[in-house]
């Protein structure tokens, strides 16, 4: 099934129903208007602190914007590519081009100029829609993009190399554009996170878009009354692919455009959310205000809160202890995924399984996993490996790269460079990324191990380890360690802390400095190394406050 008639199954069951809610909490104090006087507004839906829209007019505006790209040329098999903001548009818009059979782009918003135009070029983009937020990125690259038929531009203020969205959309027909559609289709070109230098285009049909969402659904169980919580960027597959479970029942979703921990808990409460999905930094912003007294629990409405769920980024078991002293009403689960297996679900954990807490988990809802040795063998359970995924969500190709499209599917199996072990009950647990491997002095070590022995430090808020050449034993373990506020540490304390480690696993050099992460919480290591290679280390090690 396309996943664009699960949204004409909503328009259809449910049409006076909220679908989507944007929440701007910058904007709340503009005024002492209520959050439902807002609502009432009129005007450019990025002016008010909360809007609304039905199914209905989700699926009004999708047709809208599919029908205007059929007037201009836009057919099946061309690309439109998304460069926006989170906003009440967004999906909408996500959709409409489904609709015309095209294929959607999403475009990361941190790109700068000239990654925009890489993956415009990359996916043979013929058509654009962005942001204010990007005007000048974009017309730094409009002038030489050739294959680009359409600016299109969503917002107040439209520049003159662009044309009005809202202008053009507004007055298309509200009808369903009725093209034929296939499971076969071919839906969205996703690029992968990047973090290791421009990114890829990763093709994915209709197929893989679908069964993402009944995979979401069958792990966490969403109704129509669950309200999902989306605070992850929705270029990303992670935000959306999780918010599909309830697309695919009709259940509400709160868009929330901001990360501060009482902006969280104020949605939640405010909007009854049911299911919220974390970023690890988020949910340590959060139990750090509360243990710091910036935000007191007794403030909100929370009870009706059933799920945390994270994924991204190994998550340290530390961190879900905390959680579970605080929130222990909670049901917590883990979501393993790749932008190339359509996002999260193909293994995870499941709420069932908090005694497990540490692992990814197993096989997701219609996947298989294996961890396999260089050669493409299983290896022994409880050996280190490779971990192999394959299932109705792996990616069709990476657009125009066959070399590297076959260096990472074979025979149906999607290779994701994860280093995993399988323990006595068949739980995988994540080791490291198969090219952060530290070989120091003939060993083989695993940052990620060595990152969630340092989170357990109560001075430590985040940390990430890398190798650093080191004449005589080829690499050393470098920890990178960023101090919580207010509080300070010294090499020497941090080095004391580690004695419990085994000797070869110890960071070899301390580094207090802030640790990067791309949107989607992973740490942006490449970035770390370009930083610390050079002679400024030795500069960088003295203690913080």
């Amino acid at each position: 099934m396309p996943i664009t008639d699960i949204l004409q199954k909503n328009a259809d069951f449910y049409p006076n129903d909220v679908s989507l809610v944007e929440i701007n909490p910058k904007l709340e104090n503009q005024s002492r208007m209520t959050w439902r006087e807002y609502s009432l507004i009129e005007s450019n839906p990025n002016e008010a602190y909360r809007n609304e829209i039905t199914w209905s007019e989700f699926n009004k505006k999708a047709n809208r914007f599919a029908n205007f790209l059929l007037t201009r040329g836009v057919k099946k098999g061309d690309k439109v590519a998304i460069l926006l903001m989170n906003c009440i548009e967004w999906l909408p818009v996500y959709f409409g081009i489904l609709k015309t059979g095209a294929l959607a782009v999403p475009l990361n918003y941190r790109y700068a100029s000239d990654e925009i135009k890489y993956c415009l070029e990359l996916a043979d983009a013929d058509v654009i829609i962005f942001g204010p937020e990007f005007t000048g990125r974009v017309e730094q690259i409009c002038s030489s993009v050739k294959r680009i038929k359409m600016w299109l531009y969503y917002g107040d203020d439209c520049p003159t190399f662009a044309e009005s969205y809202d202008s053009l959309v507004s007055y298309c027909s509200s009808k369903s554009p009725n093209i034929k559609l296939t499971d076969d289709d071919d839906a969205a070109i996703y690029f992968s996170s990047g973090t290791t230098g421009f990114p890829k285009a990763i093709i994915h049909k209709h197929r893989s878009l679908t069964h993402s969402a009944m995979t979401e659904q069958a792990h966490h169980a969403q109704t129509k009354d669950d309200v999902f919580l989306c605070i992850p960027p929705l270029y990303h597959t992670g935000a959306k692919m999780h918010w599909f479970g309830s697309f695919l029942v009709g259940g509400k979703a709160v868009i929330l455009k901001g990360i501060q921990p009482e902006w969280i808990l104020k949605a939640a409460s405010d909007e009854k959310c049911t299911i919220v999905w974390l970023l690890v930094p988020w949910a340590q912003d959060i139990l750090d205000a509360i243990d710091r007294g910036d935000i007191k629990l007794c403030d909100y409405q929370l009870s009706q809160w059933r799920l945390m769920h994270i994924g991204a980024q190994p998550v340290p078991p530390s961190l879900i202890k905390r959680w579970k002293q605080v929130f222990p009403n909670h049901q917590y689960d883990t979501n393993y995924g790749l932008s190339e297996s359509i996002g999260p679900g193909c293994v995870h954990l499941g709420v069932e399984n908090e005694h497990k807490v540490g692992a990814i988990g197993k096989a997701g809802f219609g996947w298989e996993t294996k961890i396999v040795d260089e050669n493409g063998t299983v290896v022994p359970r409880g050996d280190v490996g490779e971990l192999a995924v394959k299932g109705p969500g792996v990616m069709t190709a990476y657009y125009k790269d066959e070399k590297a499209t076959n260096a990472v599917l074979k025979d149906g199996w999607l290779y994701t460079g994860d280093m995993a072990t399988e323990d006595e009950d068949g739980f995988i647990f994540l080791v490291d990324r198969k090219k952060d491997v530290i070989i120091s002095g003939g060993e083989n070590l695993y940052p990620v191990q060595i990152e969630d022995y340092l989170r357990k430090n109560d001075k430590i808020s985040d940390v990430a380890v890398i190798g650093l050449p080191d004449a005589r034993l080829g690499e050393i373990a470098t920890a990178i360690i960023q101090i919580k506020d207010g509080m300070t540490a010294t090499e020497e304390e941090i080095a004391d802390f580690c004695l419990d480690l085994p000797r070869y696993k110890r960071p070899r050099k301390i580094i207090f400095a802030d640790v990067p992460r791309n949107p989607t919480g992973k740490i942006e290591k490449p970035k770390l190394r370009q930083i610390y290679c050079g002679d400024s280390v030795v500069a960088q090690q003295n203690e913080i406050k």
